[in-house]
């Protein structure tokens, strides 16, 4: 039985801040970095095996990888991947959540931070935070790099990589751990666990709790468990 355990990096400066995040490169908080180090701990406790890891090109979650890694002597030896990125959140970039919603008002607040297929105005193209991550940009495929994304934008990247690049290795029964993004890994729950466009709004992946998502050898689902389950989402909704 092939295990894929899904993370969200841990708190970032940003998350700590309530701010649109995106693209831009924060750092973890001193919070965030106690929550990679507890995920780590917790997959060493259960002696979970990983065989492939996976990231984004982005620090905060590279460093909650590195940090599970770390915890569990393991060969700091993983792939990096920009489809794995957080959503780009267009112009609401670095700004105050709270203060976002107040000023445009709860219901386009809402359809922006949540819904499935409406993306945010994009984000001006000599703005600060977009020029932050031109070396990141070098990897990306000419006219792909976004200004602006829905989380359909988001699936629409996040699923192919993983047909293309994970599903081979969990069909090859190796044991998958990605670090990655709170819509990235939305995106890629609404594909395993088919979650419907009016329900995806619902779901909540939490910082530094690993799901881990146990296959049978046609990738069917089995089970799947948050490993600290005192923080543990649902994942599986009414479609």
């Amino acid at each position: 039985m092939t295990k894929l355990i899904l993370t969200r990096h841990g708190q970032s400066t940003w998350n700590a801040e309530n701010r649109f995040t995106g693209w831009v490169d924060v750092d973890l908080s001193d919070k965030g970095i106690k929550e990679a180090e507890k995920s780590g701990q917790i997959i060493k406790d259960l002696k979970i095996k990983v065989d492939v890891s996976y990231t984004s090109y982005l620090k905060r979650a590279i460093k909650t990888l590195t940090s599970i890694l770390k915890k569990n002597n393991l060969e700091l030896k993983f792939n990096t991947a920009w489809q794995l990125n957080e959503r780009h959140y267009g112009s609401l970039t670095g700004l105050n959540k709270k203060e976002t919603k107040q000023k445009i008002g709860e219901d386009l607040f809402k359809k922006y931070r949540r819904s499935w297929d409406i993306a945010p105005p994009p984000i001006e193209e000599k703005s600060e935070y977009q020029n932050s991550f031109s070396p990141l940009n070098a990897s990306i495929p000419v006219g792909m790099t976004p200004f602006t994304e829905s989380l359909k934008d988001t699936y629409n990247r996040v699923v192919p990589f993983y047909e293309d690049e994970i599903k081979k290795n969990l069909l090859d029964n190796k044991n998958i751990l990605i670090s990655a993004h709170g819509n990235s890994l939305r995106a890629l729950c609404k594909y395993l666990f088919n979650i419907s466009d009016t329900k995806i709004n619902e779901l909540e992946i939490p910082t530094g709790n690993p799901l881990v998502i146990e296959f049978d050898n046609n990738l069917v689902i089995n089970k799947y468990y948050y490993l600290d389950e005192t923080r543990a989402k649902t994942i599986i909704f009414n479609q």
